[in-house]
């Protein structure tokens, strides 16, 4: 009896040794959990892709028995980075198109125009990436060597932001555009004898775009997935994209469906007809790693190409305002849908008229749905006279910081110095509103968060200008960006119960990194070592 009563108390601390199984413990980590008390632990323990435990080394690693136990060599891990603004969709129509990304002249554009026509047969060249400011003419261009070049073959070429383009001739003549086409929200912009530059702006480009041969399915499909495997490499594991129109929402649909899209998705649908009759027949959607229950409508232009709406002109353009995109009852319009169907309301709005628009609507709703997290997108240049009413709104900033570093070039001569105080005012917009959702607006700016975290911070861009920072009183500091890449990007998406942070009971998402982690100084690059969705492996350096 003694024998038998000595093997049972033998068995039972082996069997406590062993502990709770799991499926996957990664430990002597340093894993910033992002919770509320911003907490660094050792160790994590997984299970079912949730997170069943996170604590030190000692405590996880004699709690848990796993399949399989990581030794994370003491790197850096993070809930999986989200992207609170970025453009799936434009980025894979730019993959299959002419990459004009960081041309420095016309001549360099026509360049990469040529090699490309040489290699693809297509009924209409498409490209974008071009930036003017750039060039050495700083100035938007027209068509005229565009038309030398191709004389007979439509050519359409974005600037980097979407909200210009540059057509030639053949173009205009193939899609019936003329110099006495007038659009509300748009422009086309013409020479002093009146015949048109080739440049068409905002609202004016759906004149070309409404009717231009889009990419097959299975081409765009293919760049999705492309794209997919470059975010996770840098550890991006969520994307809200800012807006889809009925087709391409189909499209993300049936590929989530078809476990070929596994990153999170957060879908603002345009509220285009067919999108509005979605949203009030069906409510929310929720599937598998997709959920839509977001409108995305575009305010104005953008300060690039002179489109974003200002209350006075530009400083360098003394005769315009810019442009407003959506008109006010319009806007309205839309604030009555999302009430309807229960949906969020997400308006891009750049110039500081068009975000005063915006915010007195939000405003206006916030009495009625206090915890509304309606979103002002982009919220560029605000009035300084406007952040009480940003506070008292309860808008939900989403902002784009490599936007600040790559501005900054031309933002006084558009703005000048005194609209300045209220421009990529990111500290500012975060002491009024509480929290920010940070993206990178992609393909507008590149999808690394690296860059975007060395922007927030040290408001200087990859190459370290300027040298003393842009506009340094509104940095971030390195925990407000990550939250706004994290657990405040989930809240913006109605999703900081699952995601976000890593605690207990939320999804197992997150990123090893490969270099320790680090904003100080200049610009650190890095990328992932693993990436986990849910529990399971997705990208391995290895």
């Amino acid at each position: 009896m003694r024998y038998f009563l000595f093997f049972l108390v033998l068995l039972t601390g082996v069997s406590c040794m062993k502990g709770q199984a799991v499926d996957l413990v990664i430990h002597n980590a340093k894993i910033h959990t992002m919770d509320d008390k911003n907490a660094v632990v050792q160790a994590i323990a997984i299970r079912d892709g949730k997170v069943i435990e996170v604590g030190p080394d000692r405590q996880i690693m004699n709690k848990y028995s796993a399949d399989e136990f990581i030794d994370a060599e003491g790197k850096d891990i993070f809930p999986g980075f989200a992207d609170a603004h970025g453009h799936l969709m434009s980025l894979a129509r730019q993959k299959l198109s002419v990459n004009l990304v960081g041309t420095a002249s016309m001549e360099e554009l026509i360049v990469r125009v040529e090699k490309y026509a040489q290699k693809k047969e297509r009924p209409v060249i498409v490209g974008g990436g071009w930036d003017q400011s750039l060039w050495n003419t700083k100035e938007l261009p027209t068509n005229d060597l565009l038309n030398e070049k191709f004389p007979n073959k439509p050519v359409v070429l974005y600037r980097v932001d979407g909200h210009a383009v540059l057509v030639n001739d053949a173009a205009l003549k193939k899609f019936k555009v003329t110099e006495s086409a007038h659009i509300e929200g748009g422009a086309i912009l013409k020479k002093e004898d009146g015949s048109m530059t080739g440049i068409l702006l905002d609202n004016a480009i759906s004149l070309i775009s409404d009717k231009l041969p889009d990419f097959s399915d299975h081409e765009l499909a293919t760049a999705l997935l492309e794209i997919q495997q470059e975010l996770v490499g840098y550890g991006i594991t969520d994307v809200h994209e800012a807006g889809l129109t009925p087709h391409d929402f189909k499209l993300i649909r049936r590929l989530v469906k078809e476990n070929k899209l596994t990153i999170g998705i957060y879908g603002m649908l345009y509220p285009v007809k067919e999108n509005a009759d979605f949203a009030k027949k069906h409510g929310f959607l929720k599937e598998k790693n997709l959920l839509v229950r977001s409108f995305k409508v575009i305010g104005d232009g953008a300060l690039g190409s002179r489109g974003a709406l200002l209350k006075q002109p530009y400083s360098d353009d003394p005769h315009n305002y810019g442009l407003l995109t959506t008109s006010l009852s319009d806007l309205k319009r839309y604030s009555s849908l999302a009430e309807l169907t229960g949906y969020q309301l997400n308006i891009h709005a750049i110039g500081d008229s068009t975000n005063r628009l915006v915010l007195e609507l939000i405003e206006t709703y916030s009495k009625k749905n206090p915890d509304h997290r309606w979103r002002l997108e982009h919220a560029q240049v605000i009035d300084p006279k406007d952040f009480d009413l940003l506070e008292n709104s309860g808008a939900f900033p989403s902002v784009q910081p490599t936007h600040a570093v790559s501005d900054q070039r031309w933002a006084e001569s558009r703005l000048g110095k005194a609209r300045l105080k209220g421009a990529y005012a990111y500290n500012t917009l975060l002491q009024k509103a509480g929290m920010l959702a940070i993206g990178t607006d992609f393909p507008v700016e590149s999808t690394n968060p690296f860059l975007t975290i060395h922007a927030a911070v040290n408001r200087k861009n990859a190459e370290g200008d300027p040298i003393d920072g842009f506009l340094m009183g509104e940095a971030l500091t390195e925990e407000a960006c990550l939250r706004g890449m994290t657990i405040w990007a989930a809240f913006a998406s109605f999703q900081e119960e699952t995601k976000g942070s890593l605690e207990k009971g939320k999804d197992a998402t997150l990123v090893m990194l490969e270099s320790p982690f680090s904003s100080k100084g200049g610009y650190n690059p890095n990328y992932s070592n693993r990436t986990f969705i849910k529990g399971k492996l997705v990208f391995s350096i290895e």
